[in-house]
């Protein structure tokens, strides 16, 4: 059996967790293979909603294994908060989630750290999440991170020791600091977490597949926030890419079927960095509130901008992108004009198609197209999209060389529209 991986291509925000979701009832099994509680997906169905930090999206369907692996940083205390809210909601965990021994865990000091490291880089601020992750992830290179199988295992000497060198950052960046209740709340986490299957991850995978189960991959950020590939220094600090599906679920890559490609009919950004299509008028400020574009986690603003093809392309090419779906194309239903950048005008005046080393400070070049003007919202079936709107989904296809398979138009699970069938 193949695993297929599921992964945002822009920043991030594409509307993963709804796609999981939808996609759940066909696999068998879903695994988080990176990120932590700094990357919300949110799911709606039947009038309720649900976000979701550190757990899997297909958590929702009852008879689902969901797997949290080794390339995840877990917050105990705010795993801890998340679990028991959906349980209190009726959705039992304990039997169908399993947590990787070797996945990471962020203490409370690594969040202090994360806002000292942010203070002083003053005006050069990444403009994280603050939830620790970068400083769990630089832990983890440096081999000196705690995993989960450390909390069966003479695990309060390893913390006082890893909290001991943490500390002493923190006083060399003169940072005041004061984690008394955080510090507690967290060991009650850990506590909370021993009644989960801590398993081998890489080991329980290998052993479903060939048992013939489904495996679907589920990515958190996006593609162009992938700390080797993304938009450097301005990205998370873990592979947001296909390959970290092999790296953050032990997952061989002749054993990748599949790549489904999340996009919406636009972009946005959270947080700082550049972003060529970024629009700072009124038709960014539309975006924004048609699309209701804050952070699920944080509830930043997230900043508009036009589909931008050039990082996209390149998206696709990094993650060998077999099939597209395409959100929150209903956001742009009442423009006379839509856009979409082609190609980028660097600061000497060249012109190019391809994703460059920097690009800060190019210019996107743009084509329009007129507008579809009708609500999608109210849409059951392909056969009822306006003319303008097949167009824009045939340019996208053919700019992409990629099918556009299934096609969002409200955040509901039932506002979701196949186009084809395998």
């Amino acid at each position: 059996m193949k695993v297929d991986v599921l992964l945002g291509l822009q920043w991030g925000d594409e509307g993963k967790g709804k796609v999981v979701d939808v996609l759940t009832p066909h696999y068998d099994v879903i695994a988080r293979f990176q990120g932590g509680p700094n990357a919300g997906h949110t799911l709606e169905f039947e009038g309720q909603k649900y976000v979701l930090r550190s757990i899997p999206s297909g958590i929702f369907q009852g008879d689902k294994i969901n797997i949290i692996g080794n390339g995840v940083v877990l917050d105990p205390a705010l795993f801890m908060d998340e679990a028991k809210a959906l349980e209190a909601s009726g959705h039992a965990l304990k039997e169908r989630l399993h947590i990787s021994k070797k996945a990471h865990l962020i203490l409370p000091t690594h969040r202090i750290l994360d806002r000292a490291y942010e203070a002083a880089k003053g005006k050069g601020k990444v403009g994280t999440t603050g939830k620790g992750i970068g400083p769990t992830y630089t832990d983890k290179v440096s081999r000196n991170g705690l995993r989960v199988g450390d909390i069966l295992n003479r695990f309060e000497a390893k913390y006082a020791q890893t909290k001991a060198r943490h500390e002493a950052i923190l006083k060399s960046l003169d940072f005041e600091y004061d984690i008394t209740d955080a510090e507690k709340t967290w060991f009650e986490g850990i506590e909370y977490m021993k009644q989960f299957r801590l398993v081998d991850s890489e080991h329980e995978i290998d052993h479903l597949l060939k048992q013939g189960k489904t495996v679907l991959c589920e990515g958190a950020q996006g593609t162009m926030l992938d700390v080797d590939f993304g938009s450097y220094p301005f990205v998370t600090s873990s592979n947001t890419v296909c390959a970290g599906a092999c790296t953050g679920l032990g997952v061989s890559p002749h054993a990748i079927g599949d790549v489904f490609g999340i996009i919406k009919a636009y972009c946005t950004r959270v947080g700082a960095g550049p972003f060529p299509t970024e629009l700072f008028d009124a038709t960014g400020r539309k975006i924004r509130d048609l699309g209701h574009e804050y952070g699920a986690v944080t509830g930043r603003e997230r900043r508009c901008g036009w589909i931008d093809l050039v990082a996209l392309k390149y998206a696709v090419m990094i993650n060998g992108v077999t099939k597209l779906i395409m959100m929150k194309s209903d956001v742009l239903d009442d423009f006379e004009t839509i856009k979409a950048c082609i190609a980028y005008k660097m600061p000497d005046g060249e012109e190019v198609e391809y994703f460059p080393f920097e690009i800060e400070g190019v210019e996107p070049v743009y084509v329009e197209m007129p507008g579809w003007k009708a609500d999608l919202s109210r849409m059951t079936n392909e056969d009822e999209f306006p003319e303008e709107f097949n167009a824009y989904i045939s340019f996208l296809e053919e700019e992409l060389e990629t099918p556009i398979q299934i096609i969002s138009v409200g955040p509901d699970r039932a506002q979701t529209i196949v186009r084809y069938q395998d």
